[in-house]
């Protein structure tokens, strides 16, 4: 099970800062999404920045139609696959 992120701050354009129940924290770049589809009203009425924690999904989100996955971006800030996670995660001895 990935931890659950606590914190979420907009720091400048398209980039987020977390901060995870684990104590893990970092920055996201999503600059990449900024173009597309319903990623494009980030530029309207200064969506971008009111970035939040959804209550019910843990979700990091802009509003009820843009939510990004904070498994997705756990992984991003720690800069491994899921495989990768996973491995490392249960690689300890089961004796």
């Amino acid at each position: 099970m990935f931890p659950q992120p606590i914190q979420v701050q907009a720091l400048k354009k398209y980039i987020i800062k977390l901060k995870y129940s684990d104590g893990v924290n970092g920055e996201v770049n999503l600059s990449h999404l900024s173009k597309q589809g319903i990623f494009k009203s980030w530029d309207f009425n200064n969506l971008f920045n009111k970035v939040y924690i959804d209550d019910e999904t843990d979700a990091i989100a802009w509003n009820n139609e843009i939510e990004l996955c904070p498994d997705a971006l756990y992984l991003k800030i720690i800069n491994l696959s899921f495989t990768e996670w996973k491995n490392k995660k249960y690689s300890y001895a089961t004796n």
